[in-house]
């Protein structure tokens, strides 16, 4: 058994959940790789991938198998390109994932440097307010603003953002401008209904009590914003997502959570991964892009 084909077209099967779209990247049949991941399978003892009609999906020692795996064949590869010379250029796929807005913003100018750059990257971004598996989906470096537990991911620091309060500068002129969270009772405020806990939304319980309903509850962080914009009342947002509009003068802040910690900016990926000259390529970037930014 060819061990690194084999490991490969595992890695294949697990990043596109498809045996028959693995057979078709690979110029495999899909029974050749059928009987490739069953021959793996029936080697280890363990059962990596279960199967259904409609689906393919890791099996929790899968998972596992699938980091080292990625972890082992990145430093295969390393090795291979330090001896042909080819370390410091990237080339082939790059997949990358950050939240919708921070990455529309700060991330997407960060990939559209480096396709510039190198002629034979390709990068895939997937803008997503989620938690994005970066083993199961497949995923090179994912940026994260939140705090972040022990994992087996290496994580970089590259910045931070606070929270903010603002409001339309005609809204304050009508309504008058809050100095305490106390002040919020007066006040019409505006929640984005996903972000609640007490690091995200309004959060800290004296606002909770004394902020009383919301005049407007939505469910996007940006139609919050154009909303406060408009004039309807005081929003609290992390600090980039509303810097364009602070700096033009279609809001201002008159609240910020001077307690609450700020968030990190994290770059995370794959153990092994690091030295991996596409990754290696956007980390720099995104530390040179994000230092020049106020966030």
């Amino acid at each position: 058994m060819d061990r690194l084909r084999t490991l490969r077209t595992f890695i294949c099967v697990a990043e596109q959940a498809s045996f028959a779209e693995a057979g078709r990247r690979l110029s495999m049949s899909p029974t050749t790789v059928t009987r490739t991941i069953a021959a793996l399978e029936a080697s280890l003892g363990v059962q990596l991938l279960r199967r259904t009609t409609r689906s393919v999906r890791l099996t929790e020692e899968g998972a596992l198998f699938l980091e080292r795996c990625r972890a082992g064949l990145a430093e295969i590869d390393g090795a291979f390109d330090i001896v042909q010379g080819r370390r410091s250029t990237p080339r082939g796929t790059l997949t990358v994932t950050a939240p919708v807005m921070f990455g529309r913003l700060h991330v997407q100018p960060v990939v559209m440097e480096l396709l510039w750059q190198y002629p034979d990257l390709q990068v895939r971004l997937l803008l997503l307010d989620r938690v994005v598996s970066l083993v199961e989906e497949g995923v090179d470096v994912a940026v994260r603003i939140a705090e972040l537990p022990d994992s087996s991911l290496h994580m970089l620091r590259v910045g931070e953002v606070r929270r903010v309060m603002s409001a339309s500068p005609a809204y304050l002129a009508a309504r008058g401008r809050p100095t305490t969270l106390a002040n919020l009772r007066d006040h019409d405020v505006i929640r984005v209904e996903d972000e609640i806990g007490p690091h995200r939304g309004w959060g800290l319980d004296e606002g909770r009590r004394t902020g009383g309903p919301a005049r407007l509850s939505v469910n996007h962080v940006e139609a919050a914003i154009a909303a406060a914009v408009a004039g309807l009342g005081v929003v609290r947002t992390l600090s980039y997502q509303v810097a364009d509009d602070v700096a033009a003068g279609r809001l201002e802040t008159i609240l910020t959570d001077e307690a609450a910690p700020a968030l990190p900016i994290s770059l995370l990926f794959q153990s092994g991964r690091r030295d991996h000259p596409n990754v290696r390529a956007f980390v720099d970037a995104a530390k040179h892009h994000l230092q020049g930014v106020a966030l």
